[in-house]
């Protein structure tokens, strides 16, 4: 359930003639990007300070491989961290503090890398590699991926509540940013969406990139959101946003691997709708975005970097292997 391509090898297939045709194709419809606004910067930033809080969030007690495990995968180098640095921008965007945000951003990162540890396991996609390296499973075992994994999920929502200033956030806010990530990651979200991917069925696809992918990145926004006491009206863009730029992100992988000579995807959604078509919903997805932040304008510049995440899903104007 990689968001923004976790898996980094991804990010490699992108070409200067692939770059160009998905300029041309997914175009901007919207307000332009502030040249000013630097996203490498500001992305790169972020992950140094959030991989910082990570290594103090999980430190090793006993039993000690479970922990050896689960630090295996939330600290692996190379995670873009785009769950919590979405966070983080959303809630600064309403003027909220970046330290009221850092534990509901780390936990966001914790379940991200536990849906990663069960998803590569041999009974669900079985995939021997995520993020540059070996998959937890191929380096820990089938059981102790699992347990990394169950123990990642209680410790994200332990640290939200245990870790966020409540001079900061008010408790209200918190229950419902905790249960804002279950919802994510439960039967009606996650989970829903690596059932349809196993299963199979008519429409499979649509549904596996709206729960796979588009659940954790709506999820990250509005989290950033509740921190900040976002109203209703500003949590709904949100969701939609954050849901378009997840989904956006895979479709381009599938469209970029398709073009490429690596390994096809056995059930990507070029391999079922073909490229052109999902151009043409990358284009959408891209404009439905930008869309939603333009009821945010009243923001100002706070709200460029959510701006230019949708850019860098739709161009990957940049590569994170230089950058962690």
């Amino acid at each position: 359930m990689a968001f923004l391509g976790d898996n980094v090898n991804s990010t490699c297939l992108l070409t200067e003639g692939h770059s160009s045709m998905l300029r041309r194709s997914v175009r901007c419809s919207v307000a332009s990007i502030s040249p000013k606004f630097d996203l490498k910067t500001y992305w790169t930033a972020l992950i140094k300070e959030i991989d910082q809080k990570l290594d103090q969030a999980i430190p090793v007690k006993y039993p000690q491989q479970i922990y050896e495990a689960m630090r295996y995968s939330v600290l692996a180098k190379g995670a873009k961290r785009a769950p919590p640095v979405m966070c983080v921008a959303a809630c600064e965007l309403f003027g909220g503090n970046r330290l009221a945000a850092y534990p509901t951003a780390c936990a966001l990162e914790m379940v991200h890398a536990a849906s990663l540890i069960h998803d590569d396991l041999p009974c669900m996609d079985d995939d021997p590699s995520r993020r540059g390296q070996p998959s937890n499973h191929t380096i820990f075992g089938v059981d102790m991926a699992i347990l990394a994994g169950d123990a990642l999920f209680p410790l994200g929502f332990r640290h939200i509540v245990s870790h966020t200033p409540t001079d900061l956030v008010p408790e209200t806010r918190l229950l419902r940013v905790i249960a804002e990530i279950a919802r994510a990651v439960g039967s009606t979200g996650m989970a829903a969406g690596q059932f349809i991917d196993l299963e199979g069925g008519p429409n499979a696809v649509d549904f596996v990139q709206e729960k796979k992918f588009g659940e954790m990145g709506q999820c990250s926004a509005v989290c950033g959101g509740l921190l900040a006491g976002a109203s209703d009206d500003e949590i709904a863009r949100l969701r939609k946003y954050g849901r378009a730029v997840g989904i956006l992100y895979e479709v381009v992988d599938d469209i970029l691997e398709a073009k490429s000579e690596s390994e096809k995807k056995e059930k990507s959604y070029v391999s079922v709708y073909g490229v052109d078509k999902a151009m043409e919903m990358a284009e959408d997805l891209r404009s439905q975005a930008k869309k939603e932040l333009d009821g945010l304008e009243k923001y100002g510049e706070k709200v460029l970097p959510l701006y230019s995440f949708v850019d860098y899903a739709a161009d990957r104007d940049f590569s994170f292997e230089a950058l962690v």
